[in-house]
């Protein structure tokens, strides 16, 4: 891909304020939702959805396009203002955010949204199914590769380690995982509750290539994930 222009980081920018913006609505319209979490990960998405991943909002199923997870489904209002802003759904939909019967509920649903590509909200699951989709991609020669985005509070799942190490064993460099590291889980901050880092060392001793960027850094964000694989033959972080 070619460098960000001065046009492309405005554009964003813009998209990450509009994401942003759709969460928040969202929330005051209907008085409930994960607000800090959702937003603390607009600008990974927005950079994902409007200039990363290769996706066709008019044919969400092609089979060559990349595919993302949210892991940490509780931020599901930043997907689905990603989805609309890239597209997928109008943007009424969100008036109906967590009612019987919507296709927007309060964990993303696989079978009610398209775009979604997996039902997720039960923290430690999605770095487990990126990996399966990994796997099916090399396994069937795919060119496309897998997001997984979750938080850092995710990190005391067990799951999530047996993920990281089948990841390495397999060499799954078209897999891309996503911490978005807040500070904060339910309880109270991760230190408090479970201290899980240093992060970068326990995913590098793993055998995964990691880089440790600012997450509301449009910039370094796109110049991050424009840059996979970091190194062949290991998964991404």
């Amino acid at each position: 891909m070619s460098p960000l222009s001065h046009c492309d980081s405005e554009f964003l920018e813009k998209k990450a304020f509009k994401i942003r913006h759709h969460i928040i609505n969202t929330i005051i319209k209907n008085g409930e939702g994960h607000v800090a979490s959702a937003l603390s990960c607009a600008d990974i998405l927005s950079v994902l959805y409007m200039k990363i991943m290769n996706i066709n909002p008019k044919n969400p199923e092609w089979d060559e396009r990349d595919k993302f997870i949210l892991s940490a489904g509780h931020k599901c209002l930043a997907l689905y203002g990603a989805l609309v802003e890239r597209g997928f759904v109008e943007e009424e939909v969100l008036n109906t955010y967590n009612k019987l019967g919507s296709p927007i509920p309060g964990h993303p649903d696989m079978k009610k949204l398209k775009g979604v590509e997996f039902s997720t909200g039960s923290l430690g699951h999605g770095l487990s199914i990126g990996c399966g989709m990994a796997l099916a991609a090399k396994l069937d020669k795919k060119n496309y590769k897998v997001y997984v985005l979750m938080g850092d509070g995710e990190q005391g799942e067990g799951s999530v380690w047996e993920a990281a190490a089948y990841a390495s064993h397999n060499k799954l460099d078209n897999l891309v995982a996503i911490i978005d590291r807040n500070g904060l889980q339910i309880n109270g901050t991760t230190k408090e509750i479970l201290n899980t880092a240093p992060l970068e060392e326990k995913y590098s001793a793993f055998g995964w290539s990691v880089k440790v960027i600012d997450g509301h850094s449009i910039q370094e964000i796109y110049d991050t994930l424009v840059s996979v694989p970091f190194d062949q033959g290991k998964p991404n972080m």
